[in-house]
């Protein structure tokens, strides 16, 4: 499998907007891969994760061809990670010819009723035949072709079931965890029980240990810990921190020396790994 990160900040973005703190003034001095757009993924060219308000800028800056994508995962419904308006930009009239005719939007109950409430006042006919949403269950599996996914729940939002994500293929294992804090004890019972060869991990807030909601390194630090101890990974597992916020204060230049020593690749927008 290969992971491709397209967007690798929090609902900010990095700078943020109106933002002039120090750590939004240092990424715009520096750029590169201090400059970070909205949460996104995509898993093999075909299996996108989230749908940002940043999706088109991801389409041109990686040239990616989404008229071929015919399945997305979303996490929550917070809008840095699920904007329902872009969705309806799938029907005519406003594409044509597209490889996958229909695309599906896999998700909560929640994630369900904002797309089909979008899809009712679209005004557009037969808009079913363009988008379909699946709701689907926690800790239920479910297959998107060669892909085994299971939605685990996430520590998020105290008024909706968040998911973090287990994706397998061809004996190969990733979870992406995304705006997450510490495990619930559904999902660190079910991580306990499978083997990872990649672990994606929120760190919105940097070096500044946080627990609910997100996440922050010193407690990244603790999970991987605990995980090797349980053998649901090696030392030839991946691990990598994701979703940045400037309210973490350090940029990824700084960043990114800091993890590695302590065995943690340190994403970047358009950053592409492979298991």
């Amino acid at each position: 499998m290969k992971i491709q990160y397209l967007g690798t900040a929090a609902a900010d973005g990095w700078p943020a907007l109106f933002c002039k703190c120090a750590a939004c003034e240092k990424a715009r001095k520096y750029g590169g891969k201090n400059i970070r757009s909205r949460s996104q993924s995509i898993i093999d060219d075909c299996l996108l994760i989230d749908m940002p308000p940043d999706t088109y800028y991801h389409t041109l800056q990686y040239n990616l061809d989404f008229s071929a994508i015919g399945h997305i995962l979303i996490t929550h419904s917070h809008e840095d990670h699920f904007y329902p308006a872009d969705m309806i930009l799938k029907a005519e009239p406003y594409a044509y010819f597209g490889e996958v005719p229909n695309i599906c939007v896999y998700g909560n109950s929640t994630i369900s009723s904002m797309l089909q409430q979008a899809m009712d006042g679209s005004g557009i006919d037969h808009i079913e035949d363009y988008i379909t949403p699946v709701q689907v269950k926690l800790f239920v599996p479910f297959t998107i072709g060669a892909y085994t996914i299971t939605p685990l729940l996430a520590d998020h939002m105290p008024n909706e079931d968040c998911y973090i994500y287990c994706i397998e293929k061809d004996g190969k294992r990733l979870l992406y965890g995304h705006d997450t804090g510490m495990f619930p004890p559904q999902t660190a019972d079910y991580l306990e029980q499978t083997f990872f060869n990649l672990v994606s991990l929120d760190c919105t807030f940097g070096l500044t240990p946080w627990e609910h909601g997100h996440l922050g390194l010193p407690n990244i630090i603790e999970i991987k810990e605990k995980m090797l101890r349980q053998g649901c990974v090696d030392q030839q597992t991946q691990f990598v921190i994701n979703h940045f916020s400037h309210n973490g204060k350090v940029i990824h230049d700084d960043l990114a020396p800091h993890a590695a020593r302590l065995g943690f690749i340190t994403a970047y927008d358009g950053l592409t790994l492979h298991i």
